[in-house]
């Protein structure tokens, strides 16, 4: 264990430093972690935010014209390939260095949105997928392993929150980089996020790996044959075996499953059933506004008459960017698990919100509690795997972060559009709708994929939102998030239960020791 550690049992909570002696202890490589993570993120959250609306969006619109269940292979895949890379990978990264890992998953997601620009099809849209979550995977290591050896226990709540915040200026300008983009071509989009992601060549000549030396000799004694190395297969599965680690993992699948599901479906949900023109109509009266300013930073449609759905889910990064380091003092005052428990009821709150209501101020108030609980609950995850990791496994430890992320996020990712295909998709219910009165199902197979409902709006003479209407009346479209709400409340009292089994441990610890000084 390192010097910031040892003294410290990984399970116990410390005492935090105060909101503005956190912020000053933070040094240089700190924010130069951060600045990069930024970038990476605006990338790829110009891409990801939209990827399922390009997807399922018709092709005579420009999108890929496919289903939300195709959509949910595509998603699949990229979750698992992104989740377990870093999985493997991690404590290569603490073996390699950190700078180098960095270099080559830039390398690889240049490649992946290229791939995407390139090739507008399932195939070639898959394909990028899969090498950007590989270069993703590879990023991530690196990263947040130098951010943990650059902070220590009495700062580390203050510095996930900073850095969470810092991140979330990228997840924030992605998707209206993406709105803008989107509405000239797709490939236009693509090509934009490879450049940006670029950037962090530049800031790779500025940064420095924290304890190289430390690395270095580790690596110069093995090689001489001073010390023996511990295979890294070896040595991976001797630390995921310790219980208290393998538990939490296992719970916190569920907290991901539910978590992903709001990026992964709530677009399609906003694009298919909320009238966000409600929010300029009363913002800006109901001519809407020209202003160039306020389309971009609220990523509206280039009429200015209404929210693009990333617009509105943009509010999370927005609240995060924001607010996440007076979430972090507040969070710091909570035991860990106690703040990810409290983080996980709220977004519960919100999939209850989202299933009952399609109102899209209530769809904005949603956002808001949900990113409440992701910034109670999402940094708090990182900073505890990060402290239960000794110093010479950094990057290893939190490369087994992803490994709930490879379960449910995975699972989510086919089973959240999948499950949206059959309940709630606009296309898919106005299909069912044809059929039920009196069109063959040849009729309505010969209707392109994404255009349905323009058609359903046709033949029966009805306006878009009258047709709306009668669909969500007819179907249970919220089905899909009251069961989101339910793995959030299962996951949370999971957590409460680890909670007093780790109690019980601590105090377990504490009484041998007691006893072995007595």
């Amino acid at each position: 264990m390192s010097d910031n550690y040892k003294n410290e049992p990984s399970l116990v909570d410390v005492k935090q430093l105060g909101l503005f002696a956190a912020i000053a202890s933070l040094g240089y490589v700190f924010w130069v972690v951060g600045v990069m993570e930024m970038v990476e993120r605006l990338a790829y959250y110009g891409v990801r935010t939209v990827a399922g609306i390009y997807a399922t969006d018709a092709q005579s619109t420009g999108g890929l014209g496919i289903t939300a269940t195709d959509l949910g292979i595509i998603f699949l895949v990229w979750a698992l390939v992104q989740s377990l890379v870093p999985a493997l990978i991690g404590g290569l990264s603490d073996r390699l260095g950190y700078k180098q890992t960095i270099f080559l998953s830039t390398v690889v997601k240049i490649v992946g949105y290229l791939v995407m620009a390139w090739f507008p099809s399932f195939y070639g849209f898959m394909a990028g997928a899969v090498v950007l979550a590989a270069g993703t995977g590879i990023f991530k290591p690196g990263i947040q392993g130098t951010l943990v050896k650059c902070t220590n226990r009495e700062n580390s709540s203050m510095a996930w929150g900073i850095f969470y915040q810092t991140v979330n200026i990228g997840g924030w300008l992605g998707p209206l980089i993406a709105a803008q983009l989107r509405q000239l071509s797709w490939d236009n989009l693509f090509f934009a996020c490879a450049a940006i992601i670029s950037l962090n060549f530049v800031l790779l000549l500025t940064y420095k790996e924290p304890n190289i030396e430390e690395r270095l000799e580790h690596k110069r004694k093995v090689a001489s044959g001073e010390v023996q190395q511990e295979s890294l297969v070896r040595s991976s599965l001797k630390e995921l075996a310790r219980p208290e680690l393998l538990l939490f993992l296992f719970i916190m699948s569920g907290f991901w499953f539910m978590f992903n599901a709001f990026f992964d479906v709530l677009p399609l949900h906003i694009r298919d059933w909320v009238d966000t023109s409600v929010i300029v109509s009363d913002l800006f009266g109901k001519e809407g506004t020209s202003n160039g300013f306020w389309i971009f930073i609220l990523g509206m449609n280039n009429e200015g008459t209404e929210l693009m759905p990333e617009g509105l889910l943009n509010i999370n990064a927005g609240l995060i960017m924001l607010t996440c380091f007076m979430y972090a003092h507040m969070s710091g005052k909570l035991k860990a698990v106690n703040s990810i428990i409290l983080g996980t009821i709220l977004q519960a709150i919100t999939f209850v919100m989202l299933g009952y209501d399609t109102a899209a101020w209530a769809i904005l108030i949603g956002i808001l509690i949900f990113s409440s609980g992701e910034m109670f609950s999402s940094p708090k995850f990182l900073e505890y795997i990060g402290n239960f990791a000794p110093s010479d496994k950094k990057a290893m430890y939190l490369g087994f972060s992803q490994l709930p992320q490879a379960v449910g996020w995975a699972a989510e990712s086919f089973i959240g559009p999948w499950l949206y295909d059959i309940f709630a998709a606009k296309d898919s219910l106005s299909r069912n709708y044809l059929i039920d009165n009196g069109y063959t199902q040849a009729v309505v197979d010969a209707v392109p994929n994404g255009e349905a409902f323009d058609y359903l709006v046709k033949v029966t003479s009805s306006t878009d939102s009258e047709m709306t209407q009668i669909l969500y009346e007819a179907n249970n479209v919220g089905y899909v998030w009251d069961i989101m709400a339910v793995v959030a409340f299962v996951t949370a009292i999971g957590l409460y239960f680890y909670g007093k089994w780790v109690i019980r441990i601590i105090n377990s610890d504490k009484n041998v020791s007691g006893n072995v000084s007595a």
